[in-house]
């Protein structure tokens, strides 16, 4: 349906263009769109790969079961199903880590690992577990500190201020890490 729906949009607009004797216009605006993206493109790539690669160091070196061990309170009572020692924990915090540095593209794959350590857990595979649904409300809400992808397109895009976002950011997205700890907590309460 999105398919067809794109082709009418773009169909209708080159159309409209030809309508208009605009197509000049269209194709200069093409290219200069697809020069930018490129652009952009290119400068995040770097960003990526640096926060990227840190979480990796940060993983080989022992500091996601420092963080795991510390964070041992927070995580038992979100995730009462995982033993305490279990690498799943390690993951989840690791993907979690990666969503507080606002980096979303580096904690997709951290995401994935996460949720296949966790189904290693399962009891019912092919069917989300009480700690995987958790883990994709929290990682959904994502607890934001440090927008950092949000920052770089930002700088990217030639804002005076790129970093003046932070405070919002934090703002908005404890609320929203909050909603999705509550409403995780209330549907465990209904289904018992």
């Amino acid at each position: 349906m999105i398919n067809w729906l794109w082709f009418v949009l773009l169909g209708g607009g080159m159309i409209l263009a030809m309508y208009n004797n605009s197509t000049p216009l269209v194709t200069d605006a093409i290219l200069h769109g697809a020069a930018d993206a490129i652009t952009m493109t290119m400068g995040l790539l770097g960003l990526i790969a640096f926060w990227s690669g840190l979480m990796e160091i940060a993983e080989r070196a022992g500091l996601t079961h420092l963080l795991a061990r510390f964070l041992r309170p927070v995580t038992k009572w979100l995730f009462p199903d995982i033993p305490v020692d279990h690498e799943a924990i390690g993951a989840v915090i690791l993907s979690i880590s990666a969503n507080i540095l606002g980096i979303g593209n580096a904690a997709t794959p951290l995401g994935i690992r996460a949720m296949e350590r966790l189904n290693e857990l399962n009891e019912r595979p092919g069917t989300a577990s009480d700690a995987m649904c958790t883990f994709a409300a929290l990682t959904t809400s994502s607890l934001t500190i440090v927008p950092v992808t949000v920052i770089g397109l930002r700088s990217a895009a030639g804002s005076q201020d790129p970093t003046s976002i932070i405070g919002t950011t934090l703002i908005a997205t404890i609320a929203s890490t909050l909603a999705a700890i509550i409403t995780d907590w209330a549907w465990r309460r209904i289904r018992k």
